[in-house]
């Protein structure tokens, strides 16, 4: 559990969390969804399965308690499909990464250094448990969490870039450790 300066509290989420873990989520990519019909609003929705097949992490914002960001790390090591190791979250890393996604801050705490307490998180999480790097995959229009991610010293990995979907093409970076 970490504080970070500005009134938060980094925690791993409890079942308690999930709830609000979900509906940040879907909160922070709702303007890059195609609607409330979006059958990826389910997937994002869906914390409690993220912290079962990962680790779900949350801010809290200080004293209230409010969950006000989310972000699922997907460490490398058993379990996962077979041929990548780890999480079955895991879209991008190998096996000697760590991997985060769905880095989600509610909409009213932008600009709280939120973002960027869940990705100092999971560098400080990678790091400890010995990875060589952390990777990430982000939408092409998110402009704003790029900045965050270059600033803390992670590089476009365009060899991984890739489009689970249709319509939705997703760029990597990469961190050393």
């Amino acid at each position: 559990m970490s504080e970070p300066a500005g009134g938060l509290r980094v925690r791993r989420a409890t079942p308690a969390d999930h709830g609000p873990a979900g509906a940040v989520t879907v909160a922070a990519y709702a303007e890059l969804l195609a609607g409330p019909e979006d059958p990826y609003v389910a997937r994002l929705r869906d914390a409690a399965r993220r912290d079962r097949e990962a680790e779900l992490w949350v801010a809290e914002s200080l004293p209230d308690g409010i969950v006000v960001g989310t972000v699922t790390l997907c460490p490398p090591g058993p379990p996962g499909p077979p041929g990548s190791p780890g999480s079955p979250w895991r879209e991008i890393a190998e096996p000697d990464e760590g991997e985060f996604r769905m880095l989600a801050v509610a909409p009213t705490a932008r600009r709280r250094g939120v973002g960027e307490a869940l990705a100092r998180l999971a560098i400080d999480r990678f790091t400890a448990d010995g990875a060589d790097a952390v990777v990430l995959s982000s939408l092409v229009t998110m402009t704003a969490a790029h900045r965050l991610y270059e600033r803390l010293g992670f590089t476009r990995l365009p060899e991984r870039d890739h489009a689970p979907r249709p319509g939705m093409h997703l760029i990597a970076y990469r961190k050393e450790l």
